[in-house]
């Protein structure tokens, strides 16, 4: 073979080997361009997006109506904007209760002071010289017999009036009413110590009461206004007394 044919042969068989490795090779193509996907707007198509999970979606707005509704309650505008992290306070109502008073109850206090009974011996009675009074309440240190002599009447229908015997006569205690006899008088001298006097108290349980029957025929009301004290005014020992 010529020099010049074997050239030929050579060119001819690059030709070929190139058209065949350009057919074989493909260019890349491009990435497509996106576009946004329209949401149909028919009549009966759900204005509502697709979600991965609907239920939960359902469950959210169950969450915010209830919230709602709640908030509604306690007096808050339901027009305004829920939030769904809201926490809700409730407001709690004191009711203020009025004690009833038990009446069957041993534990309860009287809050009425005309209901509390007063234990104080009443006051002796006080009546003018030669005047007798138709009850007299024996004080502390009193007994019938000096009564007797101060009011000058019977001591024997002193304690029949009074429905007292001869034997109750010294057993009696303060807080004895006697009937005073209203006619009569006193069998004998009335007076027991002679007076006027000074009298200097000898025990802290002495009263004016106790110290008038000592002489029998004087009031105690007297010896007060004597000694420019109360008749009830507490004595002490030592003390002197005027007895008129």
């Amino acid at each position: 073979m010529s020099k010049r044919r074997r050239s030929v042969l050579v060119i001819s068989i690059m030709m070929i080997s190139t058209m065949l490795i350009s057919a074989c090779t493909q260019s890349l193509s491009e990435a497509p361009i996106e576009t946004p996907t329209l949401l149909p707007t028919g009549l009966f198509v759900s204005p509502i997006a697709s979600v991965e999970n609907p239920m939960a979606m359902i469950e959210e707005f169950a969450r915010q109506t209830a919230a709602a509704q709640t908030a509604t309650a306690g007096g808050v505008d339901p027009n305004a904007t829920i939030d769904p992290n809201l926490t809700l306070t409730p407001q709690v109502v004191v009711a203020t209760v009025s004690p009833t008073l038990d009446i069957n109850s041993t534990n309860s206090t009287p809050t009425n002071n005309a209901a509390i009974v007063n234990t104080a011996l009443p006051a002796a009675t006080s009546v003018p010289p030669g005047v007798r009074p138709p009850t007299y309440t024996l004080q502390n240190g009193e007994f019938p017999y000096c009564i007797a002599r101060r009011f000058n009447v019977d001591p024997t229908q002193l304690l029949s009036l009074s429905g007292l015997t001869t034997q109750q006569a010294y057993n009696l205690s303060a807080g004895t009413v006697l009937t005073i006899p209203q006619s009569g008088s006193f069998p004998g001298n009335r007076s027991l110590t002679s007076h006027p006097a000074t009298y200097t108290v000898a025990s802290s349980d002495e009263t004016l009461y106790s110290i008038a029957c000592k002489y029998g025929d004087v009031d105690p009301n007297a010896i007060a206004t004597a000694n420019n004290i109360s008749v009830n005014a507490k004595l002490t020992v030592g003390q002197s007394l005027q007895i008129p």
